[in-house]
């Protein structure tokens, strides 16, 4: 990282938190209705078995959110748990390049949103490494 000085601790925290929110509301609102969750995941991706695999989708959600929220090097496993899920996801439900012209854009759209918030996620890791939050 250049010699900058990082922002402070509340500002990160803050902006982790705003990097938190899309998969916190998810998985709260997955839990909610677990049987929307397995038709989310089965219609969005069509694995199986898909409760399993709405339950994982959960669990990393809320768990990969609670280590970015905290201090340290949880920071640094929370961005990579919800990056990595991230990518995998947007490939596995948003590949825009398979998809007939009239979703295609917006399947773009949202691939490319989701790689920008990995990109954030990558970024509030290093600003972590720079001053532990």
């Amino acid at each position: 990282m250049p010699d900058t000085e990082a922002p402070p601790a509340t500002i990160l925290w803050l902006a982790r938190l705003a990097l938190a929110s899309p998969f916190l509301l998810s998985g709260i609102t997955k839990a909610a209705d677990f049987a929307g969750a397995t038709g989310e995941v089965r219609g969005l991706t069509g694995l199986e078995p898909a409760p399993a695999l709405a339950a994982a989708v959960i669990a990393v959600q809320l768990g990969g959110s609670a280590l970015l929220l905290a201090r340290g090097r949880a920071v640094w496993l929370g961005a990579a748990i919800l990056a990595a899920f991230t990518l995998a996801a947007t490939f596995a439900a948003h590949d825009f390049w398979n998809k007939p012209e009239g979703t295609a854009l917006r399947d773009a759209t949202t691939f490319l949103e989701h790689l920008g918030l990995i990109a954030g996620l990558g970024i509030a890791a290093l600003f972590t490494r720079a001053r532990p939050a």
